[in-house]
């Protein structure tokens, strides 16, 4: 599989008319069981979080999954619609699901909302308002089991992964790299964003205290949940074959996790 050779110093490849997206996964969900709730509005966007209740008993597992922080990643939230049609949840996940927390910066094509914030750097002291409505809504919610951001980078070789397990829960890192393997290259680089890596693995040692500029991730494994994968695919392949990436490791890891 090629690498398309379009992101040069940024990316470059397709983009997604957010509000189609958003219509159809407002139209899908409910149909599958999905309640939605409004978050957060902004003239003609809604912020939308929706929940899948899943099979009550001793065993269901609470798992927060959200994509589109990131207004240059579309696989994010085709991901989501696509893993909403497909519908191959476990009885016993119960799924908080954002399908984008930054549509505005959608219709720019850019990373950052269009004050030029980094909603991915906003969690800590937050100066945007996508992002405090995100946490007052996370304030509301039960503790997950398990965190999923879904994201993409136009710098990598391949798929990789963050995980953040201080815990020393059971990993599903391996997992999700075999589910990810036969539909996308994973990076096999031995550094990867400046920390080791291993077989697409980033396992990073993080001192929130310490990091004045938060992303999602820190927010969740300090406040939220003590697990979670923040899941990156490659920006230069195909858009196909990057949805097919993300919705491949979300499987692997709800799954593995329940």
């Amino acid at each position: 599989m090629q690498r398309l050779g379009k992101n040069l110093n940024g990316y470059h490849g397709e983009t997604i008319d957010i509000r189609s997206v958003l219509r159809e996964i407002a139209t899908a969900a409910p149909a599958r069981g999905w309640t939605a709730e409004v978050f957060h509005a902004h003239h003609d966007l809604d912020w939308i979080a929706l929940h899948r209740q899943g099979h009550s008993g001793d065993n269901r597992k609470r798992i927060h999954i959200s994509a589109g922080i990131h207004g240059d990643e579309p696989a994010g939230p085709l991901a989501v619609l696509r893993l909403i049609r497909e519908d191959r949840w476990p009885r016993d996940a119960e799924i908080f699901l954002l399908p984008c927390l930054n549509p505005r910066g959608f219709l720019l094509n850019q990373r950052a909302n269009p004050e030029g914030i980094d909603l991915n750097r906003d969690y800590r002291q937050p100066q945007s308002d996508e992002v405090r409505r995100h946490i007052a809504w996370l304030e509301r919610q039960p503790p997950f089991d398990l965190y999923l951001c879904l994201h993409e980078d136009w710098e990598s070789h391949g798929f990789y992964l963050y995980e953040t397990n201080p815990e020393r829960r059971l990993s599903l890192a391996e997992k999700i790299i075999r589910a990810v393997a036969p539909v996308c290259p994973v990076d096999g680089s031995a550094n990867i964003e400046g920390r080791p890596a291993q077989g697409g693995i980033i396992r990073p040692q993080i001192s929130p205290q310490e990091r004045p500029d938060w992303p999602e991730a820190f927010y969740h494994i300090t406040h939220t949940s003590p697990q979670g994968y923040t899941l990156e695919a490659p920006s230069d392949y195909p858009l196909p074959v990057r949805v097919h990436a993300l919705v491949a490791a979300v499987n692997a890891a709800v799954n593995g996790l329940t």
